[in-house]
């Protein structure tokens, strides 16, 4: 079956833009792996109890589609260590980094739009200081 050009693609067609799905960072790996990323990593800090992270976990791939190359996800009750290097006190928590080093905190409404124009400001501005 061919698809006519006026029909509109939606997320789950084969050529879609999306990002692919969370991957999981731990204790364990989280420096190693972010180091390793290479162009435009997002990093949700969130918790299995939040729901407000499971909104950001559905609008981020969508609203930084293009612009991210990896998305990553830490489980804060399980990743304690993390949480408590970058003082994580209320989630969800979204940090970008560029080539594996820290650039920003994303801070935003948690609307596709305004993600998106939030880190197109933050990756044009100078890194800020890893928290």
């Amino acid at each position: 079956m061919t698809q006519r050009l006026d029909e509109k693609r939606d997320s789950s067609s084969p050529d879609a833009a999306a990002l692919p799905a969370f991957s999981r960072l731990t204790e364990g790996n989280f420096h190693a792996r972010l180091a390793a990323a290479s162009g435009i990593a997002v990093v949700l800090l969130s918790a299995p109890h939040c729901g407000a992270c499971r909104a950001w976990e559905h609008l981020l791939p969508d609203a930084l589609s293009g612009l991210a190359q990896a998305l990553f996800e830490v489980d804060v009750s399980e990743a304690t260590g993390v949480a408590r290097h970058f003082g994580i006190f209320h989630l969800p928590t979204v940090y970008l980094y560029r080539d594996g080093q820290f650039h920003a905190e994303l801070q935003c409404e948690a609307r596709r739009d305004d993600i998106r124009a939030a880190a197109h400001r933050l990756l044009a501005a100078a890194p800020q200081d890893e928290p």
